[in-house]
């Protein structure tokens, strides 16, 4: 179902890779002890989290020299922590005299070096061992230059900061291809995150892989989007390539699905009049407005403040890109901006995860607010949001997604318990979700 590129003239109507291949899978069993299992958690946990690339956070969270950041994942704090020289490394966020914590919190600063709160050790930037009390009391010699924190490797790419538990890993621009790519025409290291949101979910973590390697659940779950987002299959391309990630495309426009296609509906009409189209002209062919919003956006954004518009492909500048990045990353580019969604599995019950959402756009010349699920929001980086999701909800006229898609999340996850479910029964579009459970088995089974 992968669509080929088409151009007009010199200008590619969207990016695409020569390693993009139509979506098939083996038929290897989506069975539910997956998703509830110790033992099986406890194999994605030796097999594939310790081997895989972790996003961290963002490089704009560390301004200065001895800024950091900590990132806890399963049982493990990974600290990481701004150079003198600009770069950035990656610790164990622990002691090495004794285990403890060197910091407690998420973020923060220090001049010269990582003070333990137990015995006092001081640690510089670089993670080497500067200085211990009493020094000259240790049998063995002073640890002073021979202890090092535990250092993991780090790297960056479009302003995400990545970190891997193997030090064998695979270098990330390699583990992450094609990706970089696809989105190389957005400029994602210059974006500012204006929403930085995680919950609680009583679900296991591979419920948002599933959810966004397919949009068959749209008509159901989320009816809302149908007069603007074409959810049909006939009409969105479905991408995977070798290194396990994929992609979907869906248009900007109404659905396909029955008589949906022809009729202008208010979501849609508001998106047309926002850059002066006038929704009566496009009723009964509703979805011709996609082409004239291209073409408007093309030559009324660089003067509206858009300027990043210029950069972006003529689908680009309509049509939302879904980049599933194997295992628990999504990164969803539409022309306002780019949604991130992760989840990561609770360390003690594979029946919980948390989800992040981070909203991140580009500037747009002349304006102090973005519009986000919630709401307007400053242009500005945001302050971190936690709980549970069932606390959560949205502002926005397209309607509250996210808890609709965490609220099936939490019963499938019940579902999934049952003797009665043995393998999921996919339709074509559909494809990517088993691939992506093929993709875990070959960790898990030491083919990759």
């Amino acid at each position: 179902m992968a669509t080929q590129l088409k151009t007009e003239g010199e200008r590619p109507l969207y990016p695409t890779h020569p390693d993009a291949e139509t979506p098939k899978a083996r038929g290897d069993k989506i069975t539910g002890e997956r998703y509830w299992s110790k033992d099986f958690a406890e194999r994605e946990w030796e097999h594939m989290w310790k081997k895989v690339w972790h996003v961290g956070g963002r490089a704009s969270q560390l301004e200065e020299p001895g800024d950091f950041i900590t990132h806890e994942f399963m049982h493990e704090s990974v600290m990481m922590v701004k150079q003198e020289d600009g770069s950035i490394k990656a610790f164990f966020n622990v002691c090495m005299h004794r285990g403890n914590r060197l910091v407690n919190v998420e973020e923060g600063g220090v001049m010269d070096a990582f003070t333990c709160p137990y015995h006092g050790w001081k640690w510089g930037l670089d993670g080497e061992l500067n200085e211990v009390q009493d020094e000259e009391d240790f049998p063995q010699g002073s640890p002073c230059g021979k202890l090092r924190l535990k250092e993991l490797k780090c790297d960056t790419w479009g302003g995400f900061i990545f970190w891997s538990f193997d030090p064998d890993a695979k270098p990330l621009l390699e583990y992450l291809h094609p990706i970089p790519d696809l989105l190389a025409n957005r400029d994602l290291e210059s974006h500012k995150r204006v929403v930085w949101m995680t919950l609680r979910v009583n679900t296991n973590w591979k419920f948002a892989s599933d959810n966004f390697n397919e949009a068959y659940h749209i008509p159901a779950v989320h009816p809302q989007f149908m007069p603007m987002i074409d959810d049909h299959y006939s009409t969105t391309v479905f991408e995977m390539y070798p290194s396990g990630h994929n992609r979907m495309i869906e248009k900007l426009q109404p659905s396909s699905r029955g008589d949906a296609s022809h009729s202008v509906e208010p979501l849609w009409a508001d998106v047309l009049s926002a850059w002066d189209l006038d929704p009566e002209d496009f009723q009964g062919r509703a979805q011709e407005g996609r082409d004239a919003l291209q073409k408007a956006r093309r030559e009324k954004g660089p003067e509206r403040g858009y300027k990043y518009a210029d950069k972006l492909t003529d689908h680009e500048l309509t049509d939302q890109f879904h980049h599933t990045l194997f295992p628990n990353l999504t990164l969803t580019g539409t022309f306002e901006g780019l949604h991130v969604f992760r989840t990561e599995p609770d360390a003690e019950d594979p029946n919980w995860s948390t989800f992040d959402y981070w909203y991140l756009v580009p500037e747009v010349e002349g304006e102090t607010e973005v519009a986000t699920l919630s709401g307007m929001r400053p242009f500005t980086e945001a302050e971190h949001e936690t709980g549970s999701y069932k606390d959560y909800h949205a502002e926005i006229a397209q309607g509250d997604f996210l808890t609709q898609d965490l609220s099936l999340a939490e019963t499938q996850q019940k579902g999934l318990r049952s003797m009665a479910f043995t393998d999921a029964y996919l339709a074509g579009q559909e494809t990517r979700v088993r691939r992506f459970h093929e993709v875990l088995n070959d960790y898990l089974e030491g083919r990759r």
